[in-house]
């Protein structure tokens, strides 16, 4: 089974606000956002000089985010993408609903 072991506080600074993915230090001083608002690694201080990002990218960077919000991998996502493109309704509300049976079955 997958599953991300690296720095958690590097997500919420690629995706540019809290995920809270640390619980009570994400509302402490010592939150890595807190103290570095940048993206991680060698480059991220110079993304603040960058353009405008796509819709493609704005829409990637949302997906990005909800997966990191669930910790669910990609290959995962797609088949709950796929789940709730075959239900009635709306597709997102359809797929945040599926995330979230599934984060209350998840033991912490």
């Amino acid at each position: 089974m997958g599953r991300y072991i690296a720095s958690k506080c590097k997500l919420c600074r690629r995706e540019g606000e809290k995920l809270f993915l640390k619980g009570d230090r994400c509302y402490s001083p010592k939150c890595a956002f807190e103290r570095r608002a940048y993206a991680p690694g060698m480059h991220g201080q110079k993304r603040a000089f960058r353009r405008k990002p796509s819709d493609y990218g704005l829409q990637l960077r949302e997906k990005q985010k909800a997966r990191r919000i669930y910790g669910v991998l990609e290959r995962q996502f797609r088949k709950y993408f796929d789940d709730a493109l075959k239900h009635k309704g709306l597709t997102g509300a359809n797929l945040l609903q599926t995330l979230e049976r599934r984060l209350s079955k998840r033991h912490w």
